[in-house]
């Protein structure tokens, strides 16, 4: 597959690489958004010790024409490429996302098994949520791009470094994902730890039930995020998030740092 030809990259959207122990966590962003959601997460885990691989997804951090030229293979190939890279480098890696990120986190896990030590799942992207994830394969054809639904975040004065419109052609991409997705949860093989927001304005109640019904309930452990919106990463409950993703690495580790 020939690569994706992109504009000038967003000041703040760039990936970010860290080396550090023998324990390597790869974190994927969301949908229409870029490193920034994640970075004060990964930086976190980056100054315990961890080894740390944030990648930019194909189409994002750029403009928003950039990425209705991608498909989700593409947004999942760079995941896969990153997550490779760190097993090289590692003796064990967990994997985070953010959204759509929490899709191809679960998706990692389902076609590396056990490679793939854990999970954490901030709230994950894994079924049309609202109409225009249903009509986006029609819609494609007639519209170029619709409002965006970037910077969902209930903390004052901050901001995701998204895009103002989301193409159309792009978001008819996800339910692909979505659906291969689902369709394998069952060989997800390791521990999941999902970070949900009370209020969440972009992914509903139907991705979690699709997350619970594939996934023994012995296997997941479900936290609340009570003073966040969608971007939990960047919001009230970022903390609790990022220090309870860290207990949760070495708590599953083989040898935590």
């Amino acid at each position: 597959m020939s690569p994706v030809l992109q504009g000038a990259l967003l000041p703040g959207a760039e990936p970010f690489d860290a080396d550090g122990g023998p324990v390597g966590v790869l974190l994927c962003h969301g949908f229409t958004g870029s490193p920034q959601t994640l970075r004060p997460w990964a930086e976190y885990l980056a100054e315990a010790g961890l080894t740390v691989s944030l990648p930019r997804l194909p189409g994002h951090g750029t403009s928003w024409q950039d990425l209705a030229r991608t498909t989700w293979r593409e947004w999942y190939a760079e995941a896969e490429a990153a997550f490779g890279a760190l097993t090289a480098r590692c003796e064990q890696v967990f994997v985070f996302g953010l959204s759509l990120g929490g899709c191809l986190a679960l998706r990692l896990a389902e076609t590396r098994g056990s490679a793939v030590r854990g999970l954490v799942l901030v709230n994950p992207s894994l079924a049309p949520d609202t109409r225009l994830f249903l009509l986006a394969p029609v819609l494609k054809h007639l519209l170029p791009s619709l409002p965006g639904v970037a910077s969902d975040i209930k903390k004052a004065g901050v901001r995701e470094l998204g895009y103002d419109r989301v193409p159309v052609r792009a978001a008819a991409e996800l339910p692909k994902l979505w659906r291969i997705t689902a369709r394998h949860l069952a060989e997800v093989t390791g521990p999941v730890l999902v970070y949900r927001s009370v209020t969440d304005h972009v992914v509903g109640p139907a991705s979690m039930r699709v997350l619970l019904a594939g996934l023994p309930a012995g296997q997941v452990t479900l936290r609340e995020c009570p003073d966040s919106y969608h971007v939990a990463t960047l919001d009230n409950d970022a903390q609790a998030i990022f220090e309870g993703s860290l207990k949760f690495l070495r708590d599953h580790a083989d040898h935590p740092r």
